[in-house]
């Protein structure tokens, strides 16, 4: 899953696109040249601390991106990283195929009968509080133990609403610590127990700066390293920055097990 950044203010500067639309249509042909199945778009980041935009902001920001995408690339997934249901409903209505919720509902709870509507499948991230908020959330008894309860209860919910193409993501970066995020990935093979596929996300995050006291810019070969090591835990989808050495690993990993 390539990432497609339609907002000013990501933390990963060399993945911004910002409404542009020359830089937009590179980044794409990029992507897709290096091997993504999935462009997960978004246009509301959701960086620590980051600042609220409006719906229609958002719209005006993945609108065209989805456009472009269905126009000259329609073979390629598209990927909405929203928690509006609004936003999901337009977003699906113009051609894109699946949404990317961080709240995993939380945030908009209408989101939910959104997707029972649409029939699409839903990515359900694990999150406290919202992109402002959640730095502040991190206090867990068992944080292993309450993410998988959360999940499991979570898809019990989905399922009652008929959704049942469900993807889990346990939020690296979101409402943990440094420590907690290298705990779930260490464990994240205990996640095979809810038997849905498992999105990572830890492509040049702070989990890897931090830890290698680098910037976002120099996170590659970290991002890399985490790639290899989630893929043996049972990771399904890799949410990355960059693709081609991504995809490099996934063939490593695939050469290691047939």
């Amino acid at each position: 899953m390539g990432i497609v950044n339609l907002t000013p203010d990501s933390f990963f500067e060399g993945n911004r696109t910002d409404k542009s639309a020359d830089k937009l249509a590179i980044l794409i042909r990029k992507h897709i040249t290096e091997g993504a199945s999935i462009l997960d778009l978004g246009g509301y980041s959701s960086r620590p601390g980051a600042a609220e935009v409006s719906e229609q902001e958002e719209l005006d920001r993945l609108m065209p991106a989805v456009e472009y995408i269905t126009k000259n690339h329609p073979e390629c997934i598209i990927s909405i990283d929203t928690f509006r249901s609004k936003v999901a409903k337009e977003t699906i209505k113009a051609g894109a195929h699946l949404i990317n919720d961080i709240s995993a509902g939380d945030l908009d709870p209408e989101i939910i009968t959104t997707i029972a509507e649409l029939q699409v499948p839903y990515i359900a991230m694990h999150m406290r509080g919202n992109p402002k908020t959640m730095q502040k959330k991190t206090n867990y008894s068992d944080i292993l133990g309450e993410i998988l309860y959360y999940f499991a209860e979570k898809v019990e919910q989905f399922k009652k609403f008929g959704i049942n193409d469900v993807i889990i993501d346990p939020g690296f970066g979101f409402a943990k610590t440094l420590e907690q995020n290298y705990f779930l990935l260490r464990n994240l093979h205990h996640f095979r127990s809810l038997s849905m596929p498992v999105l990572v996300g830890v492509s040049r995050k702070s989990m890897i700066s931090r830890a290698l006291d680098i910037e976002a810019d120099s996170a590659l070969n970290g991002s890399t390293a985490l790639h290899m090591f989630a893929l043996c835990q049972g990771a399904n989808i890799l949410r990355v920055h960059d693709v081609k050495e991504a995809n490099e690993t996934l063939k490593l990993y695939q050469t290691i097990y047939p």
